[in-house]
């Protein structure tokens, strides 16, 4: 109950804050590129339950026609104003409103689409499904250049599946087992510095 409302008020005020920040990207992706300010798409939450999740779009309309699920390196599906926002990560700004509507929490394992979560181990998928999936987590910040990590593989996909995904999963598992008021505190601290960083 007190990560719940911590999610809520940190939302309301990021939202509050940010607000001037939100209109000009929007306004900005508009100019960029036709389509839609928004990217919505499903993705697996608490318990299994599916959600869709909410990004600034940063890829023209119609990338799932012309690529792969996974963003690999300089795609050029990209836009101009799309490589900006992913490099800095103000793309996932959005998801302020999931954590708002209950479906995200700020600090969690991240959501993956249901294709990848059917891989999952069973006794790792009920662990990491167990809480509400996050904007930020341990692999969040371990794999922060995940996509220039791909595109160094002659096959990207099989490199996800077999090797980043496992990581990944293992990272998730051990923020459920040791989490936290403090942990999440640190976890959103150190994203912060990530993003500065950039």
């Amino acid at each position: 109950m007190l990560k719940r409302a911590f999610d809520v008020v940190l939302a309301l005020l990021g939202l509050a804050l940010l607000w001037p920040l939100l209109l000009a990207i929007a306004a900005w992706i508009r100019l960029d590129s036709p389509g839609p300010v928004f990217f919505r798409q499903e993705r697996v939450g608490r318990a299994g339950v599916p959600f869709r999740i909410h990004k600034f779009r940063t890829m023209r309309v119609d990338a799932p026609r012309l690529g792969p699920e996974i963003t690999v390196g300089a795609d050029p599906r990209i836009t101009r104003a799309g490589r900006f926002l992913r490099r800095t990560k103000l793309d996932e700004l959005p998801q302020l409103l999931d954590v708002l509507t209950g479906t995200m929490s700020f600090v969690g394992p991240r959501p993956e689409v249901p294709r990848f979560v059917a891989m999952y181990p069973s006794e790792l998928r009920d662990k990491v499904l167990s809480v509400r999936p996050g904007i930020t987590d341990l692999a969040s910040i371990e794999y922060r250049d995940e996509s220039a990590l791909l595109a160094r593989s002659a096959d990207p996909q099989r490199v996800y599946v077999e090797e980043i995904m496992p990581a990944k999963l293992q990272l998730a598992a051990r923020y459920v087992d040791q989490r936290s008021w403090w942990g999440d505190l640190c976890l959103i601290g150190a994203t912060l510095r990530r993003l500065c960083g950039r």
